[in-house]
């Protein structure tokens, strides 16, 4: 009778901060004309292929990248000050085409299927990780381009973080 006395008393309270959690999670931002990439301050739209953004508690803005690839890298990088509140990416079988990926066709990358090694350049000419909703969309792209399709826990580290080959030859999607 006592756990049922602790469990009602407590039972609220896990369950209000549940919902706080919930209500922190920024929605993701739109993209603009003027929206820059992080780590190379070029702008965004004028770059073919998915896109990622990442927001982070106390900042107003989110860390957007022209290139999925780049937003893994900040992923995996040890050296971030700011605590992730949310992740977002193109959903690249919603976009228009690969030059035109979209500007709110987000969704959370915890929830894509990420295709890796497919052979295919992102936004700044690096091999690209490509971000899709659903596993059939991964396997679509798949069965076109090549490629593996992995969660975003389990994209390995050279995916994002390995030197890229200048004399490789990237084919770009239409």
């Amino acid at each position: 009778m006592r756990h049922l006395l602790i469990l009602t008393l407590v039972a609220p309270l896990v369950l209000s901060a549940c919902k706080e959690d919930v209500a922190d999670v920024p929605p993701p931002a739109e993209l603009s004309e003027e929206t820059l990439s992080f780590f190379c301050q070029m702008n965004v739209a004028e770059h073919g292929g998915p896109k990622g953004q990442i927001h982070l508690a106390g900042y107003p803005q989110p860390l957007f990248f022209a290139q999925v690839r780049d937003m893994v890298a900040y992923l995996k990088s040890p050296e971030r000050d700011a605590e992730i509140t949310a992740v977002y990416v193109s959903d690249m079988a919603q976009a228009n085409s690969w030059k035109n990926p979209g500007t709110g066709n987000w969704i959370t990358a915890e929830a894509a299927t990420f295709v890796i090694g497919a052979g295919v350049a992102g936004g700044m000419g690096a091999p690209e990780i490509v971000p899709f909703a659903t596993e059939q969309g991964a396997a679509e792209f798949i069965s076109r381009y090549g490629g593996e399709p992995v969660p975003l826990s389990a994209i390995p580290d050279e995916a994002a973080l390995a030197p890229v080959d200048l004399t490789q030859v990237l084919e770009t999607p239409a």
